[in-house]
């Protein structure tokens, strides 16, 4: 059977066998969709676009779909520098054709494309932590789920602006987010597939509410559903604090409708500090996992903090799947030049797997922890050199698909 399968890109013809691959492999059942308010031709057209837009790729057993892998073009925030990324989502295989590799040749080509197209990071929301571990993704990211009683929403806040319901397309949310990336690190850049994943799942009964300052200019937005007498928040978005108040002011309004507020948080920091009722239930879970795809490729672009005198790093790179990243690669570092890549391997050598790479390079870990775990070998005086040169700070990514 195995001499029979090909690999070859999905077209919107094979828009059925997607969505028929999708359904068994997820156990997404037609009354789950009807749960959802999804007709089967709704859910069927609703992923036409990711056929058209998305690098898909299935193999074959003559013309029977039985094994897919696609990837979404994405463009995303890291420590400033817009980068071309990939999100991998839609891995899936039928049972009878697991065991046979066809995810790791899928796994490969796709990946190899995305180095051609100039996309030099994945992500993706693993089903089996372990297995993309051992495939070269790492955690890069976490969910935080809060939960606090009407009792403890905070009280007498000022915000000297408004906020405004507004329909799920309203070009405001969308410009919003739009600057939200732009400040953010790890932030994706929603572009018209993601918007429509974004809203995929969400019930008719989902809320949109914007928050505007005085000068009329949106600057944070909530998404919600009034469920039960629960508030559920699936976003919380902010440029500033007067937005952050301004929306807490927003939820506290809802006192007398709903009995506790449960929510998701993707800033990496809880939000009960500054509760006046810090006494709430928070959790924490990891979300997204990363993979540099193509380490030259990354580190070309990539924003170090400026150094204060001249030294020479050489990143000994160990990748078992990808071998163009399975090296030594050299970066020059100086006060008064931008870094630069040698071709020697002459600097201070920093010895980790590429999924350390990615979560260092990424802001998830610091190279100290790292190197305390035992997941990076370096001398203390590189340690040093690597903490205070890579930017701080967690992705922020709200997005799944």
């Amino acid at each position: 059977m195995k001499s029979n399968i090909q690999i070859s890109k999905l077209l919107p013809g094979h828009l059925k066998q997607y969505n028929e691959l999708l359904c068994y492999a997820f156990q997404v059942t037609e009354k789950t969709l009807m749960d959802y308010g999804w007709e089967n031709d709704d859910i069927r057209q609703s992923k036409f676009l990711v056929l058209e837009k998305a690098n898909v790729l299935g193999c074959f057993d003559g013309d029977k779909l039985v094994s897919q892998f696609a990837v979404y073009p994405i463009k995303m925030n890291i420590h400033g520098t817009v980068f071309d990324i990939g999100f991998i989502t839609s891995v899936s295989t039928y049972p009878e054709y697991s065991g046979m590799g066809l995810m790791s040749k899928l796994m490969w080509q796709s990946l190899s494309n995305m180095r051609e197209l100039g996309q030099s990071v994945s992500i993706l929301y693993p089903y089996s932590i372990p297995l993309y571990r051992h495939k070269g993704w790492e955690i890069i990211s976490d969910k935080m789920s809060f939960q606090l009683k009407d009792s403890q929403l905070p009280q007498k806040i000022h915000a000297p602006g408004y906020v405004r319901r507004v329909e799920y397309d309203n070009p405001d949310l969308i410009e919003l987010h739009s600057k939200f990336a732009s400040k953010t690190h790890g932030c994706l850049y929603r572009n018209e597939l993601i918007w429509n994943e974004y809203w995929r799942w969400d019930v008719d009964d989902t809320k949109v509410a914007i928050y505007y300052n005085v000068l009329e200019e949106p600057t944070g937005y909530i998404v919600y559903l009034l469920n039960e007498d629960v508030m559920h928040i699936k976003e919380i978005v902010f440029i500033n604090m007067e937005a952050c108040k301004g929306l807490w002011k927003y939820i506290s309004a809802h006192e007398s409708m709903i009995n506790s507020v449960k929510g998701y948080n993707y800033s990496s920091e809880p939000i009960a500090f500054w509760l006046e009722d810090s006494d709430i239930k928070e959790t924490i879970r990891p979300y997204i996992m990363g993979r540099i795809v193509d380490v030259e490729l990354f580190l070309k672009k990539y924003a170090f903090n400026d150094i204060k005198r001249d030294a020479k790093i050489t990143f000994v790179i160990k990748d078992s799947l990808l071998k163009w990243n399975n090296r030594e690669i050299t970066i020059q570092f100086s006060p008064k030049d931008p870094p630069k890549i040698l071709t020697s391997s002459t600097g201070k050598k920093v010895i980790l797997t590429i999924n350390s790479f990615t979560t260092m390079m990424l802001g998830y870990k610091l190279p100290s922890y790292l190197y305390a775990i035992e997941r990076l070998t370096a001398d203390a005086e590189t340690i040093t050199l690597l903490d205070n040169i890579i930017p701080k700070g967690k992705p922020y990514i709200s997005d799944y698909f």
